[in-house]
């Protein structure tokens, strides 16, 4: 495991700091993901972390590129069995990541897009990302990767769809973020395999797909989420439900 250092702390200090088996930094690496699953293979502990300073292959959900320069919080997290569906954790961790960021800004400002993102006024703040492994029928590890604009530099041409969380706190440091929402996410794992009422109704109050018209993966107007973690989709032809993809606006 690498041992550099995020905002002036050393790995060591920050598997420490959070209560964690393992903590590697690592100055740049193709993707935190793929990092985590090398260590699942090679046994590597639940609760083992990976962070990087740069990402150079980063990715979201159906093959997508994640821009992951310096200054954003690009992190990866081992879960080991029993743990919840892909997409139940997907949304839970959502959840807990928009109660930091409102936490920070003081303000209920954080929404939630099914099936993995966090937005600020619109613009996308952090993906989440998590993948599963099976040997046959039991599952072996799931690699949990959160991207979070924080103090990075956001392209140009994506300044209408993406934002960076110092636009709204110019203070804004990783480390601020990372302390209270690795902690956070370790609980996580243990949670039922289906989301709660309690949860269901946080996230409606934080949807903001919800009401808009979709045109794919199904065409309709999204409404909401079941506790199975699928979109509820209204439709021409009845009530849909979407399992997994990528939601694009009509």
């Amino acid at each position: 495991m690498a041992r550099l250092a995020i905002d002036g702390i050393a790995a060591a200090a920050l598997a420490r700091r959070w209560g964690v088996p393992q903590c590697g930094v690592f100055r740049t690496h193709a993707s935190t993901l793929d990092a985590i699953h090398e260590l699942g293979a090679r046994g590597a502990p639940a609760g083992s972390v990976v962070l990087a300073e740069e990402q150079t292959a980063g990715r979201g959900r159906d093959g997508r590129t994640w821009h992951s320069p310096i200054g954003g919080a690009w992190l990866g997290i081992l879960v080991r069995p029993p743990f919840p569906d892909a997409g139940v954790l997907s949304l839970r961790a959502g959840l807990v990541l928009a109660d930091v960021i409102d936490d920070m800004l003081g303000a209920a400002r954080a929404q939630l897009k099914w099936p993995n993102d966090v937005l600020l006024d619109g613009r996308k703040l952090a993906g989440i990302l998590c993948e599963a492994r099976w040997q046959g029928e039991a599952p072996q590890w799931l690699a949990m990767g959160i991207g979070i604009n924080v103090a990075n530099a956001i392209p140009a041409e994506l300044g209408d769809r993406a934002v960076a969380l110092s636009e709204f706190r110019t203070d804004a440091r990783r480390i601020d973020v990372l302390d209270v929402l690795v902690p956070a996410l370790l609980r996580l794992t243990t949670h039922d395999a289906r989301l709660t009422e309690f949860e269901c109704a946080a996230f409606a109050r934080r949807d903001w797909l919800r009401g808009r018209h979709i045109r794919r993966p199904l065409a309709g107007r999204a409404a909401g989420i079941r506790p199975d973690g699928a979109l509820l989709v209204d439709t021409d032809a009845g009530a849909g439900v979407v399992r997994e993809g990528h939601v694009e606006l009509s």
